[in-house]
């Protein structure tokens, strides 16, 4: 008699403990998971990027020139100036340049064509200052809201300029796993 009720009794515990064994999820775990989330599959805006022999007019182009000479200095690309050219009477000359890329600009290059190359522009990482809005929908899933800031990368100048914010805000769904771990859906 005492066996089947010792039998019953940690049957009865063990499955009202495995019940009650819900995976919980906090602000701060949802804030890591989509930081992982994030180093693996970034959020990015790119641009359009011209190289090889580029022809530039010293009045009409100076922005142009100043964002290339700006890449120059920094190593991203290297500039050889061909041939400069002085309009007789005028003001305004013609500068040709020779644009390479460098090794420095290979992290940030997506896809590279003969004379253009699509680039990283905007990075968006986790804004850490602003809470992340957390609803949970069951045991098993939940969406967490969450600012986005922008982070310009040496390219920016050459992106078309599309909002008038410094962040965006994304929602997420999270999945719980078979090993008790949570993931991006």
């Amino acid at each position: 008699m005492k066996k089947p009720l010792s039998i019953l009794i940690v049957s009865l515990l063990t499955a009202f403990t495995a019940c009650k064994n819900e995976t919980s999820i906090n602000q701060d775990d949802a804030s890591e998971v989509i930081t992982e989330y994030l180093e693996s599959n970034p959020e990015y805006k790119t641009a359009t990027f011209r190289f090889g022999e580029l022809k530039f007019h010293s009045r009409k182009d100076r922005e142009d020139l100043n964002n290339y000479e700006e890449l120059g200095n920094s190593g991203f690309i290297k500039m050889e100036l061909d041939e400069k050219k002085k309009v007789f009477l005028s003001k305004d000359s013609t500068y040709v340049y020779r644009v390479t890329l460098t090794e420095k600009a290979a992290p940030l290059v997506l896809e590279q064509g003969k004379d253009r190359a699509t680039v990283k522009a905007l990075n968006y990482i986790l804004d850490d200052s602003k809470p992340v809005n957390f609803v949970k929908s069951n045991n098993k899933t939940a969406k967490a809201t969450v600012s986005l800031k922008k982070e310009k990368t040496e390219f920016y100048p050459f992106m078309n300029k599309d909002s008038n914010s410094d962040f965006i805000t994304k929602t997420y769904k999270l999945k719980l796993k078979k090993d008790n771990s949570w993931e991006i859906n």
